[in-house]
């Protein structure tokens, strides 16, 4: 499956959430760099795996947190090279005290509990 375009996950995030509930949304694209995040090792290319079940169950957790309205994960399994999407994680909301937390708890769990990522 391709990674949709981050504009696309907005205008339908946008047209899905009553703009009166809509604050804010916040995303991170995660890429593959060329250096090892374990030390100055030369990365070629990353492979990447994820459960998809559980990041499903976490997607629906975050969704009934208080002020978030949208919540969108994409993990980009498979091979890949220097300066390619590994994920894409968008979530939106109300207001950045409801939000900010959420999203940087959700991106920290997929990293050490959903991803696997094997450095080439």
């Amino acid at each position: 499956m391709k990674m949709p375009s981050i504009d696309e996950i907005i205008k339908k995030i946008k047209k899905q959430t009553n703009p009166e509930r809509l604050g804010m949304i916040l995303i991170h694209n995660g890429i593959v760099r060329k250096t090892s995040k374990d030390g100055p090792k030369i990365v070629k290319e990353m492979v990447i795996s994820y459960n998809k079940e559980l990041l499903d169950k976490k997607v629906n957790e975050l969704k009934t947190l208080p002020g978030i309205e949208h919540v969108y994960a994409f993990i980009n399994a498979g091979k890949l090279n220097v300066g390619d999407d590994i994920m894409l994680v968008v979530v939106a909301g109300d207001r950045r005290s409801n939000i900010l937390k959420p999203f940087e708890d959700f991106i920290e769990y997929i990293k050490q509990n959903i991803v696997k990522e094997q450095e080439i």
